[in-house]
């Protein structure tokens, strides 16, 4: 028999996938963000991507923002560094701060790692066994150490600043094969530990078989998407296709996923073309107001956001800079359950000025656009410790944006 499919429209896809990622609840302006609050939105969104750039603010610290508004960093970290951290790293949806009881669940792509590596003739390890052994005394010794505070003769980069040393190098290798775990970031330097140096017995102690791990990462994709394909809830953890159709198709016997059908996501239709989590909101409306990572959960798979918002985004980091449209570093902009542009943003830390380098508004974007980034920038800036806001006249929606500054 063949599974009922429900309609879903368009706009009701939209306010599921931003009800479930914890858009729609901001706290009042008075409230005071602290760990409660970040803790519940981590443990909602399953994972913080980290990125390395920090032109405006590192990718790990903003989707908070874009969902609570300003709140202490320090809080952050707190939940992410030592042992009574409640978050820890591992490549989930690439380098990730996940739930440390999610840990357990990638012991399987851990097992890939150190296969993979076991079957390829030139693979660093090989040649470098020596070292890996080296590199776990030396923790079990000293405890819980950054890259650069260990001391060997092979601890130097080779070539231009971002080379890695073969000390950093075996740590990593170590790190995805699981002998070491991350113990936190000293100014954004990752801490390698011995995994019983930071985890309690229970986390070290459980095991999970790969279909299972993929069976539960699915239901917390799913959970986290509120809707989605199969290939959505794949790419959250960066999961393979046929193993999560496997478990969509065992949550779905579970009762967990239902069938729907959103008109533009698939064959008119089809079962198992999209698929809402049975815990998911159905909202009337979300009431959002934030600027969004380029690495935020929203907007990371770029297929997904077309289809969800009608919106074509490209971080422009690694393009030519005379071939740039809307910026190195462009932030979508999300209006009630719109994205409805874009804003370039650059923290000049060393003068206190937040630098709108450029700002461009969908065709679609409300007229009261520009007013209400400038509400959203002030917070950023105030978020950022910055005293000034600064906006070149590049972009559509730059000159609308200087006016309602002044």
């Amino acid at each position: 028999m063949a599974t009922p499919v429900s309609p879903v429209s368009p706009q009701l896809a939209r306010r599921i996938a931003l009800a479930a990622q914890g858009f729609g609840a901001r706290p009042a302006p008075t409230s005071t963000v602290g760990i409660r609050q970040l803790s519940n939105l981590v443990n909602r969104l399953e994972l913080l991507q980290i990125d390395s750039v920090n032109v405006f603010e590192r990718s790990h610290y903003m989707p908070a923002f874009s969902r609570l508004g300003p709140y202490d960093k320090t809080q952050l970290d707190r939940l992410t560094t030592g042992r009574e951290a409640r978050f820890t790293e591992y490549w989930a949806h690439e380098a990730s701060f996940l739930p440390v009881d999610t840990w357990p669940l990638f012991r399987w792509r851990m097992q890939h790692f150190r296969d993979r590596s076991a079957r390829t003739p030139d693979d660093w390890s090989h040649a470098n066994r020596p070292m890996l052994n080296w590199l776990l005394a030396e923790l079990a010794a000293n405890g819980p150490m950054r890259a650069s505070a260990i001391e060997h003769d092979a601890n130097k980069r080779s070539g231009p600043w971002w080379g890695w040393s073969e000390v950093k190098t075996g740590l990593e290798v170590l790190f995805r094969w699981g002998d070491v775990v991350s113990a936190g970031r000293i100014r954004f330097e990752r801490v390698y530990a011995l995994p019983d140096q930071v985890f309690a017995t229970a986390v070290l102690d459980r095991t999970v078989s790969s279909a299972d791990a993929h069976r539960e990462l699915v239901s917390r994709s799913a959970r986290a998407h509120g809707i989605g394909t199969v290939k959505d809830f794949a790419d959250y953890f960066r999961l393979k296709s046929a193993p999560t159709a496997v478990a969509v198709r065992e949550l779905a016997e579970a009762g967990e996923l239902l069938a729907v059908e959103v008109p533009g996501w698939g064959p008119r239709g089809a079962a198992g073309a999209a698929w809402l989590h049975r815990d998911a909101r159905l909202p009337r409306a979300i009431s959002a107001q934030a600027i969004l990572s380029p690495f935020d959960p929203v907007v990371w798979e770029r297929a997904r956001a077309l289809r969800l918002f009608d919106f074509h985004y490209r971080i422009e980091i690694y393009t030519p800079e005379p071939k740039r449209v809307f910026g190195y570093y462009s932030l979508p902009i999300l209006l009630g359950d719109t994205i409805v542009g874009r804003v370039d943003l650059k923290n000049d830390r060393q003068n206190g000025v937040l630098r709108v380098q450029s700002a461009w508004a969908e065709p679609t974007a409300p007229t009261d656009a520009a007013g209400r980034l400038a509400t959203l920038l002030r917070d950023a800036a105030r978020w950022q410790g910055l005293d000034e806001i600064e906006v070149m006249p590049r972009g559509n929606l730059a000159a609308g944006l200087a006016a309602e500054l002044k």
